[in-house]
């Protein structure tokens, strides 16, 4: 579980193809020393285990569902990825529960500077549509942002200086993919209330009850 404030920006130093998956090598001074064999890491909002460890660089392996349904497969060397170690006990939640299993990917179609911040204008594929809310929370390549703007197949997000500064944003041009996660607890509750799961003796769970109760 992860919390979408990134830690550190790494750099791919290997990116080798395999006939079920891909091979990631990555270079992070600040971090990989406190990483473990067998840790999860987030690379760019999605969860990987680290499976070797070399100085400054951590590997990875990708599976042939992570390259499909993520834009690591993409990655060339000298990419700059956002990395984020997994929250533990105690630890404060500084953005939102982040799973780092990727939900959707979508693709940044403005980019507007206003002063040292920014707002980015996304797309997303029309499935993400019931777990988007305005004000709602959204992980863009493992960052914890919060939805602006919200119409059609398309949100904003509003990115302050530091998240500019402690990010890949800033590389990213009109065209890029980036990777999606909606809200945890959205997805959950979106789930809930199409299938009207509830316990047998809980009574039925639906849009109505959840507005009651202040869920939706």
């Amino acid at each position: 579980m992860f919390t979408g404030i990134v830690e550190a920006i790494g750099t791919v130093r290997e990116f080798v193809r395999r006939p079920n998956g891909a091979r990631l090598r990555i270079e992070a001074a600040t971090i990989v020393p406190s990483v473990r064999l067998g840790d999860s890491l987030a690379v760019d909002g999605a969860c990987l285990t680290v499976a070797a460890l070399d100085g400054r660089t951590a590997s990875c392996d990708l599976s042939a569902e992570t390259l499909s349904r993520t834009t690591l497969g993409t990655l060339r060397v000298g990419t700059r990825v956002n990395l984020e170690r997994p929250l533990r006990l105690g630890d404060r939640v500084g953005g939102h529960l982040v799973s780092g299993h990727v939900d959707a990917i979508g693709q940044l179609v403005g980019r507007v500077p206003q002063g040292d911040s920014a707002v980015y204008r996304i797309r997303f594929p029309v499935s993400l549509a019931p777990l988007l809310v305005l004000k709602g929370s959204v992980a863009v390549d493992g960052i914890s942002l919060t939805v602006a703007a919200l119409g059609g197949d398309r949100f904003e997000v509003a990115v302050v200086p530091y998240t500019l500064r402690g990010t890949t944003l800033p590389d990213k041009g009109v065209g890029a993919r980036v990777n999606l996660e909606a809200d945890l607890v959205g997805k959950y509750v979106a789930r809930l209330a199409a299938t009207g799961g509830s316990p047998p003796d809980a009574g039925p769970l639906n849009l109505t009850v959840l507005k009651e109760h202040g869920f939706a």
